[in-house]
């Protein structure tokens, strides 16, 4: 054991009935830190309470897109058939494995599920990950090419050309997560991105139904609305954007119009964003209500704000707040990550939002 297993493992040998959170105060460390311990002091056989350990220890699985991000911004507008002068940045990236590692530094006990590569790209990805969430069940190809996104970005951060290579998300077939269907009886939640294809996602629904545990779909792009499920009536969240939501009905229509639409199909909650026009969100309980954007004279980059806000929308959710204030937490936790140059901002966690709720209501 190395110093911080020996820790983690005399306080639970003191007290075997103590919290993770007690165990993270103690530490000094996240809660995802400490059940990242716990789960390889199991591995080596230091503690088998796993009853225990499993009731305790109910995590959000997030399921989905797990890739590299590079960014290039440019430095003049881009011409094209030429050479531009730009500045560039790598990060850790993927809808499914973002919203994972916000809702880590928010203390929410996170599991990505996702496949990958055995290469460097891996590597760099599962540095940046392991603080913020539980990887023992992430699945990797040899044979395959980790998960990459290539952005451009114009002088005012804003999308130019966005360039994907996610061929190895077709690996996430239905037999790929029916293989991890013990871990999935213990979520506390599922969230799965449309990264995944659409068979696995109709499995994932027909499941979560069956099993009475909640399952929200975020949204990636329009040209995978055809994804989703096609019965949508034991959804619990679909998190989605208007260019998204009219790709999906093939037509005009207003963000409300949409969201009654949506809920019509059985889903339980919704919400669609839709940039400065900021977003609805609603409910078969609770109705259809607009949130306004926050007004910014300068946006850094737009990378990963979509995922701060589907992260902070499922953490107030989880927290049982009210459907406005639900959407309002999304809107606020997007809009600093807009501010910021990181696609998960380094400084977020549990208080911070809360005080950057304050700063901005």
């Amino acid at each position: 054991m190395n110093e911080r297993e020996r820790k983690l493992f005399q306080l639970i040998k003191n007290n075997p009935y103590i919290s993770q959170q007690e165990l993270a105060e103690a530490l000094d460390l996240s809660r995802p830190s400490v059940a990242n311990l716990i789960s390889g002091l199991m591995k080596k056989g230091y503690i088998r309470g796993k009853a225990y350990i499993l009731n305790e220890l109910k995590e959000v699985i997030c399921i989905g897109g797990a890739n590299i991000d590079r960014k290039f911004y440019a430095k003049e507008p881009v011409r094209e058939g030429t050479s531009n002068p730009v500045r560039s940045e790598q990060n850790a990236g993927g809808v499914a494995r973002n919203i994972a590692e916000n809702l880590g530094k928010l203390d929410v006990n996170t599991k990505l599920l996702t496949v990958s590569g055995t290469d460097k790209d891996w590597d760099y990805i599962r540095e940046a990950s392991a603080p913020y969430m539980n990887l023992e069940d992430v699945r990797h190809f040899s044979g395959s090419t980790t998960g990459s996104y290539t952005a451009v970005l114009d002088e005012s951060g804003e999308l130019i050309y966005g360039l994907a290579d996610m061929e190895i998300f077709d690996l996430m077939i239905p037999e790929w997560i029916k293989a991890q269907v013990p871990v999935l009886l213990q979520a506390r939640c599922i969230l799965a991105d449309l990264n995944c294809p659409k068979e696995t996602l109709a499995f994932l629904s027909q499941f979560a139904a069956g099993h009475d545990i909640p399952l929200i779909i975020v949204t990636v792009s329009a040209p995978k609305m055809d994804r989703l499920p096609a019965d949508l009536s034991g959804l619990t969240w679909l998190i989605t954007n208007k260019a998204e939501s009219e790709a999906y009905f093939q037509g005009d229509f207003s963000m409300r119009e949409l969201a009654d639409k949506w809920l019509k199909l059985g889903i339980k909650n919704v919400v669609i964003t839709h940039g400065k026009e900021g977003a609805v969100v609603g409910s078969q309980a609770e109705g259809i209500h607009h949130i306004p954007a926050v007004e910014l004279d300068k946006i850094i980059d737009v990378t990963g704000a979509g995922d701060a806000f589907s992260s902070a929308v499922t953490y107030a959710w989880l927290n049982d707040e009210v459907l406005a204030k639900v959407a309002w937490t999304g809107v606020v936790n997007a809009t600093k990550t807009l501010m910021s140059g990181y696609t998960v901002r380094p400084e977020l966690s549990a208080a911070q939002l809360q005080n950057d709720m304050e700063e901005l209501s």
